[in-house]
């Protein structure tokens, strides 16, 4: 059986590549499956800095493999779209989602649940699922954590197409580029001077800090902060600062 989706890690950083052109990277059971391992493979590599989400052919994701749904059923077994979207969020590891064209419906629910997310300038998002027959579920769980609440009830319910400029002015993307590839190398390149113990705090504190009353939050993170100080990364970064090197993360030393 061909891999649909490859793995490939490289000086702290996994790219995770989505590889089925021929039904514009589908996602079918299989290429749900593949993912999911590659994700939980890359973000259980504690050198790992970020994951770098991308695709081959023209298109990033068109959604659901409508042929294959249409002979399956809700009992399929093993590895849910759900856990895919959940694993993107709630994963340890931050996510960068490189678009490499066009997202449809399932599609956009990897780039909104992605930390960060760069489309190209030339892009185009839809979310389709109203005009055959079903709604936007899974997806929405992410979606309405980006995206502006007019920008979620139009798009959701009217199936229209839009261009990426709307995208990130109703915040499903992070940044629009005439150059992803570029845009995605200055991003790496800074992630690379961040620890990796302190990435992957940063990441799961953003939904924390959101919870419960604000000062239940500032005591949550107050302890946090204490937490990450006194730990090996804050020393060696703080000795570094004071001693003008660049600490072990970056040197490799």
């Amino acid at each position: 059986m061909t891999e649909l989706v490859h793995l490939d890690v490289a000086d702290g950083i996994a790219t995770v590549t989505l590889d089925s052109p021929r039904n514009r990277n589908a996602l079918s059971r299989q290429l749900v499956s593949e993912l999911h391992q590659h994700l939980r493979t890359a973000m259980d590599d504690t050198a790992v800095r970020a994951v770098v989400l991308t695709g081959t052919g023209p298109v990033f994701c068109a959604g659901a493999d409508l042929k294959e749904r249409r002979t399956s059923t809700d009992e399929q077994p093993g590895t849910s779209f759900a856990d895919v979207l959940s694993l993107i969020m709630t994963g340890p590891v931050p996510v960068i989602v490189k678009m490499n064209g066009p997202a449809r419906a399932g599609g956009l629910g990897m780039v909104a649940a992605a930390d960060i997310a760069i489309a190209p300038a030339d892009a185009t998002f839809a979310f389709s699922e109203v005009r055959i027959g079903v709604a936007p579920a899974m997806i929405a769980v992410p979606c309405s954590r980006k995206m502006t609440p007019r920008g979620i009830s139009r798009y959701f319910l009217s199936g229209e197409t839009f261009d990426a400029s709307t995208a990130l002015d109703i915040g499903l993307v992070s940044m629009v580029s005439d150059d992803v590839d570029a845009a995605c190398e200055e991003l790496v390149a800074a992630f690379r001077l961040g620890a990796p113990g302190a990435l992957r705090a940063a990441k799961a504190l953003i939904p924390q800090a959101r919870e419960g009353d604000v000062a239940g939050a500032l005591e949550m993170m107050e302890k946090e902060s204490a937490r990450l100080f006194a730990g090996p990364e804050a020393q060696e970064g703080m000795a570094a600062f004071v001693e003008k090197r660049a600490p072990a993360w970056v040197s490799g030393t």
